[in-house]
């Protein structure tokens, strides 16, 4: 074991040391870093210049470093790329210049294959639109783009980019043919378009304000119902509720309540200006006590 390890040591004194002498076919983002396996052992440098982005071949300078020496051509590429795994996504959203967000085609698949269950990042994208599917491949740590999909439906695709256009929501879509999947490459495309951020904006808003509607109206309810009133029906005038609400009797008020604690401020019948004396709940008995005094 001893013998094996040392052997193992020297052979990666070697590689280091002829480091300088290797070139290295990497694919290279804005700011980010070359990786490449060398003898078994992956090492990552940075680039230089490092604002370049593509494929390219480089040269270690050191350790920490490497110099791009040109592009990598075409069969190159193609080579390298042929070498990883395959996944099949949709375009759904650009990042930047050559960077997209693509959801995968066969979730199952992802999810079996790669542990995949939503969005990842396909670097170096140099062609295809929204909706549209590509080849991607992995290195085991990023995914890069190889081809569009020639096999995809792209009368599919334009009926999505239509739909979108007409801002049909994702549950609305009634096209044959579509995949779950599909329909989900379809929300997340709806969810970083300017027309649908604002639908699903005003949506939000109107279900919170609904909401606190709804829990105004159990709070309003339960005072007058505590105090023996019946609320009738609420209006939201900002820092109060406008109230109508019935006595026992069968008699209508109207009264502004104040949202913070359901005080009164202003009862709509005279209480020698004491109205804010009272919340809601006692507000009933003293309106009846004052009925049944007259």
């Amino acid at each position: 074991m001893t013998y094996n390890i040392n052997n193992l040591l020297d052979k990666f004194a070697v590689v280091e040391a002829n480091l300088s002498q290797t070139r290295l076919l990497a694919p290279c983002v804005r700011g980010g870093r070359v990786r490449a396996k060398i003898a078994g052992l992956v090492h990552t440098f940075i680039p230089y210049p490092d604002n370049f982005t593509g494929w390219g071949i480089f040269q270690p300078r050191d350790e920490k470093y490497a110099d791009l020496l040109e592009p990598a051509t075409f069969p190159q590429i193609a080579e390298y790329l042929q070498r990883l795994p395959t996944l099949r996504l949709y375009l759904v959203e650009k990042l930047k210049a050559s960077t997209w967000f693509g959801l995968p085609i066969n979730s199952a698949d992802a999810k079996q294959r790669f542990c995949i269950t939503g969005v990842v990042p396909i670097h170096l994208v140099n062609e295809g639109d929204i909706f549209e599917t590509v080849i991607a491949r992995t290195d085991g740590s990023s995914w890069w783009f190889d081809s569009i999909d020639r096999r995809a439906n792209y009368r599919l695709v334009q009926q999505l980019k239509d739909a979108l256009q007409a801002v049909l929501l994702p549950d609305s879509l009634k096209i044959p043919k579509l995949t779950p999947e599909l329909r989900s490459a379809y929300y997340k495309v709806a969810q970083y378009t300017t027309e649908f951020k604002s639908h699903y904006q005003k949506k939000r808003q109107e279900s919170q304000a609904l909401r606190h509607s709804r829990y105004a109206e159990r709070q309003l309810r339960a005072a007058l119902t505590m105090g023996g009133g019946n609320l009738k029906s609420f209006q939201d005038r900002g820092n109060y509720w406008w109230v109508s609400w019935e006595t026992s009797h069968g008699d209508t008020h109207t009264s502004a309540i104040a949202k913070r604690d359901l005080t009164v401020i202003s009862a709509g019948i005279c209480l020698d200006e004491r109205d804010q004396d009272f919340d809601l709940q006692s507000l009933v008995g003293v309106v009846e006590g004052m009925v049944n005094e007259n």
